[in-house]
């Protein structure tokens, strides 16, 4: 997926925080710390996988590993306050409908408050229609795996 994103958008990912929603465990994040990104967030509302997060990023040790800053958040992720870097929200069918609907209406709020590149990368996409039908969103890619979105304040 990520091959496949960074295809689409020629994305420098060294400025980008990786921010997953619903992190869980926080498996993840340590995936994704084989990526240069800027900064890697796990938002997880369960603070019984938050702690297991917290414990597995702290013994995690790769020699791939090219992001060093990583971190796991108690929190709402439907209205979690979103770093003011470029970002790389992931997905993996954290929310029912209704939350994932608060989920992008808080990401288009913070991208309108503060402008910058954002991308979804939405992995087993279920509720695929909901993010296809919302207006600063755009299809970059998609397979029956994951969909690609481009995020644009401007609607």
């Amino acid at each position: 997926m990520m091959e496949a994103m960074q295809q689409q958008t020629h994305a420098d990912l060294s400025e980008f925080t990786f921010v997953d929603l619903g992190s869980g465990k926080g498996r993840t994040l340590l995936m994704a710390s084989e990526y240069p990104f800027r900064k890697i967030v796990g938002v997880e509302l369960l603070p019984s996988l938050h702690r297991i997060a917290e414990e597995n990023i702290k013994l995690y040790q790769s020699d791939s590993q090219r992001c060093f800053d990583l971190q796991s958040v108690c929190a709402d992720a439907t209205n979690y306050s979103l770093p003011e870097t470029p970002l790389l929200i992931y997905l993996f069918n954290p929310f029912p409908e209704a939350g994932l609907r608060r989920a992008l209406a808080n990401l288009k709020s913070s991208l309108g408050t503060n402008p910058r590149a954002c991308y979804v990368l939405y992995h087993n996409p279920q509720l695929d229609h909901v993010l296809t039908e919302t207006a600063f969103l755009r299809k970059l890619g998609a397979t029956h795996q994951y969909s690609i979105f481009t995020a644009s304040s401007n609607d």
